[in-house]
């Protein structure tokens, strides 16, 4: 099925590091072996060869801050790897975020030392205070390894058993080789029953009291196309009406998306099974991702999300619906926690009427696919390059 390459295209993202004919030693030619010409005189100690210590030299020769960066890379190799401190200190902000952040980063780490220095302390509170230092300090997800990821899951996992005296699972499984999900709408189906909004918010765990939803179910009037200026996305009465068509929105995980270049912090990203991501722990609640995205797929948290405690999905993963904290950005991630476990999202199981189809793109065999091939499909600003990985047919 070559023909999938018509309906999107596969952004690798890759960079390929360019170089010179340098061996590394500051040779261009010759190699590391080939003696230099003597060309030295007698020297003052001033790096003047001639003329004494207050001569002028005949050339002045002046190198770039980039040049000499480059040499210093050529002579000892690559810089070390930032830590989590660096990581968050050494970040874009304005001076209030970051006040902010150092005086959080202060107060937690003056509460651990006194909680680990008291003598009246219980041992669980000790380790609690220990895990909020380790968590201030912890890196962006993307840049960690997979023993500092494993390391960052297990605390989160211990700091939740030791707050709420309760067991959640939580993954950090990466993308798998050969998938790239995609997701395709049926509009013909589509009967505006909302299960798919209630799957949606139970399944990630999102605010109950501000009623967050990541999806959202258009209700249109027929003959008017896709007017979403005009269409009703809060209706309270019985369904289908008569007349009006339904249409659903949320992240369409494109495979350019603009919210990731205008991320000062790198707390989103698109990985390689092409889910567009945030580190709500690296996500610093400038909106800027907001403002980007067309297609109104991102939510911002005004407030601490609040899930009553028999109403959790303890069933997560780190870069999906793990309880957030406030101020971050939250949006769909076609469920990462079960689309990566290989079930389809919450979104798919709960559709009564099946017009929610989700697949690898990679997959000649698999239903999406199938629809790509022999279904009139279409997808929402193709104009602007984004390529979403959301796709719209009718029977």
């Amino acid at each position: 099925m070559s023909g999938i390459g018509k309906y999107f295209k596969l952004n690798l993202n890759s960079a390929t590091k360019q170089t010179s004919g340098s061996c590394g030693c500051g040779s261009s030619s010759g190699g590391c072996g080939t003696p230099k010409e003597d060309t030295s005189e007698t020297s003052y100690g001033c790096a003047n060869t001639s003329g004494g210590c207050g001569s002028q030299p005949q050339s002045q020769t002046h190198i770039s801050d980039e040049d000499f960066d480059a040499a210093v890379d050529a002579a000892i190799g690559e810089g070390p790897k930032k830590d989590g401190f660096d990581q968050v200190f050494d970040v874009q902000m304005d001076r209030r975020s970051a006040f902010k952040k150092l005086t959080a980063s202060l107060l937690i780490g003056a509460g651990a030392v006194s909680t680990s220095c008291s003598v009246t302390t219980g041992e669980d509170s000790k380790e609690k205070a220990q895990i909020d230092w380790e968590e201030q300090f912890k890196g962006n997800y993307k840049l960690m390894t997979d023993e500092e990821r494993n390391a960052t899951v297990e605390r989160l996992v211990r700091s939740y058993q030791l707050r709420k005296k309760k067991n959640i699972n939580m993954s950090s499984k990466d993308a798998e080789k050969d998938v790239l999900f995609g997701y395709a709408f049926n509009i013909s189906k589509c009967q505006g029953y909302m299960d798919c909004v209630s799957a949606c918010v139970e399944e990630n765990n999102q605010d109950r009291n501000s009623q967050m939803e990541y999806i959202r179910i258009h209700e249109m009037k027929d003959g008017k196309g896709f007017k979403f200026e005009e269409a009703d996305d809060n209706y309270y009465h019985e369904v289908p009406a008569e007349g009006h068509f339904y249409m659903g929105t949320q992240c369409f995980h494109c495979d350019n998306p603009p919210c990731v270049d205008v991320c000062p912090v790198q707390a989103t990203w698109r990985e390689d099974d092409g889910l567009v991501v945030i580190d709500y722990d690296w996500c610093v609640g400038c909106r800027y991702c907001m403002a980007a995205c067309p297609y109104d797929g991102r939510r911002f948290n005004w407030s601490t999300p609040e899930v009553p405690e028999e109403e959790i999905n303890k069933n997560q993963h780190y870069l999906g619906n793990r309880m957030r904290k406030k101020g971050v950005m939250e949006k769909c991630t076609f469920c990462v926690q079960r689309s990566r476990a290989g079930k389809n999202p919450a979104c798919v199981e709960a559709c009564p009427t099946g017009a929610r189809i989700f697949g690898n793109l990679l997959d000649p065999n698999s239903t999406i696919r199938w629809v790509l091939e022999n279904k009139k499909v279409f997808r929402l600003k193709e104009d602007l390059g984004t390529e979403p990985k959301f796709w719209y047919f009718m029977d």
